[in-house]
């Protein structure tokens, strides 16, 4: 009886333990483009204001977005192109894209996808994680 109370004590505590480190990387809504069909990107401008960032992630509503690739441009003048090749439905979000080198300012990023026909125009939604 007292193994299980105690496993059940340890099991407890790794789960908060867990959600405790999710909840540290602090993600900042940093802006939304709507994609357009007849083109083949979007930029979304993020500004110096939203502060330095570690990783992107991109998240899609109203229809399902194949991403090519994505171009971070950051406030220092440098550049960053992701290569994503991923087909992200409705409702989904790519996984944490990593950001090469130290924290920077994000100034913009471009979103480069497949065209399609969609009924809606569907939103992508760029959010950045510290």
């Amino acid at each position: 009886m007292f193994k299980r109370i105690a496993l059940a004590s340890i099991a407890l505590l790794f789960a908060f333990a867990l959600t405790t480190i999710r909840t540290q990387a602090q993600e900042t809504y940093l802006g939304e483009a709507h994609v357009d069909g007849g083109q083949d990107h979007d930029s979304i401008h993020v500004g110096k204001h939203d502060g330095r960032f570690r990783a992107i992630q991109l998240r899609v509503e109203g229809g399902e977005v194949f991403f090519e690739r994505v171009v971070v441009h950051f406030h220092d003048g440098s550049h960053e192109e992701l290569v994503i090749r991923d087909r992200i439905p409705s409702g989904g979000s790519t996984r944490a894209i990593d950001l090469p080198g130290n924290r920077r300012v994000i100034e913009s990023v471009e979103l480069w996808y497949g065209k399609a026909r969609w009924e809606h125009r569907p939103k992508v939604a760029l959010f950045g994680i510290r």
